[in-house]
């Protein structure tokens, strides 16, 4: 049995990172596929292991713009399918044009499925984009044979938004690398710290609509008004757009940049360092699948105030304090109440970091490919 996988659109981030954990675990000695087949761009396919049983092929359309790989799979993947004698047919970017089945897709991101989220954008191009996404998506989801969200709660709201129902579906939640692991390590008192040495508060993600760093920033700011030495720091790209506006509240709030570091991207390499070196993280989005940083944040030992929103509670369980992103006092309250209690922010840390240890990428593979296993004999 041969398994091609179109990756067409599988091209950096979160995606390339599970396409490549995906083949870096596949054994072929375990399961009906013997021969491993990935459409990809070039810069993808170098990503993925050398090996007898894998065969990587590109095209000059799978370099180029959306346009010319929806060109792509309508006119030219069939061709190829039946050229590579493919048995069963997996799409993680969740799109595809193919008239080929049996298919399996998988569902990654959340904001084209949440209205409210959505319409955070206002009338503008991204909103009319995800708008789309919605409809394109929608219907390659209930076409295929098979379809994998990454967490329960993705299954329902996105199925609650479909017009038709799903044929066949699981959940298989992404891992995480092992190099963010790190023991959590004990709690100080805050009178420990000072302004020289301050209480590092960390917020990793891409500054955006749906991640409330407007309502983080006033809260933080206000801890350290009544004396307690915080600082936030705030790692990720960003949205321009919000970006002015986040500005704006830092003029107000935090004018001579005493509080608030900007740091923009930071290396995967980075990234880890900057988990290990904080002491607390905090998740304010509204809007996830599966939020991969927060399950870092948790495998990195730290204790964790994140968003009652989306899946967090799913994902975070027990290992946190919980808020209303879009509610500033909540957000202060908890933060507060963290801030004085050390024995509580160990607690925390050590059942998040517990929890973090189901989020394997071995795991992962071995789910993912037991469940495309399981439509051969469906074909």
């Amino acid at each position: 049995m041969i398994l091609g996988i179109e990756a067409s659109n599988i091209r950096s981030g979160g995606g390339t990172t599970h396409l490549k954990e995906l083949l870096w675990t596949y054994d072929p000695d375990l399961y009906e596929f013997k021969k491993v087949v990935v459409w990809a761009s070039t810069s993808t396919l170098k990503l993925l292991p050398d090996a007898d049983w894998l065969e990587k092929r590109t095209h000059s359309f799978l370099e180029k713009s959306i346009f010319f790989r929806i060109f792509w799979q309508r006119f030219i993947l069939d061709k190829e399918i039946k050229n590579a004698k493919i048995d069963v047919l997996f799409v993680p970017g969740g799109m595809y044009y193919s008239k080929f089945r049996p298919v399996i897709t998988m569902s990654r991101n959340m904001l084209p499925f949440e209205e409210k989220e959505r319409n955070r954008y206002g009338f503008s191009y991204m909103k009319f984009r995800l708008t789309l996404l919605e409809k394109k998506q929608g219907k390659a989801f209930t076409d295929a044979n098979g379809l994998i969200f990454l967490t329960q709660y993705a299954k329902t709201a996105v199925q609650a938004r479909l017009k038709k129902k799903v044929k066949n579906s699981t959940v298989i939640a992404h891992g995480i690398s092992s190099s963010f692991s790190k023991a959590p390590r004990p709690q100080k008192a805050i009178s420990e710290y000072n302004e020289k040495h301050p209480y590092e508060i960390l917020y990793v993600s891409i500054i955006n609509v749906y991640k409330h760093q407007k309502s983080l920033v006033p809260a933080v700011v206000r801890l350290r008004n009544e004396g307690y030495p915080v600082v936030l720091k705030l790692v990720g790209p960003n949205y321009p757009p919000e970006m002015k506006l986040l500005n704006a509240v830092l003029q107000q709030q935090d004018p001579q940049g005493k509080v608030v570091q900007l740091h923009g991207s930071v290396s995967h390499a980075g990234v880890e360092q900057t988990y290990h070196n904080a002491d607390l993280f905090v998740f304010a989005s509204s809007c996830e699948n599966l939020p991969n940083i927060l399950v870092e944040a948790m495998a990195s030992g730290l204790p964790i105030a994140s968003s009652n929103k989306g899946p967090m509670p799913e994902v975070l369980q027990d290992g946190g304090l919980y808020f209303d992103p879009e509610n500033e006092e909540e957000i202060y309250q908890v933060l507060k109440k963290m801030l004085d209690d050390k024995e509580l922010r160990e607690k925390l840390a050590a059942r998040s970091y517990e929890l973090s240890t189901s989020y394997s990428w071995r795991t992962c593979a071995n789910q993912t490919i037991e469940y495309l296993n399981s439509f051969v004999k469906k074909k």
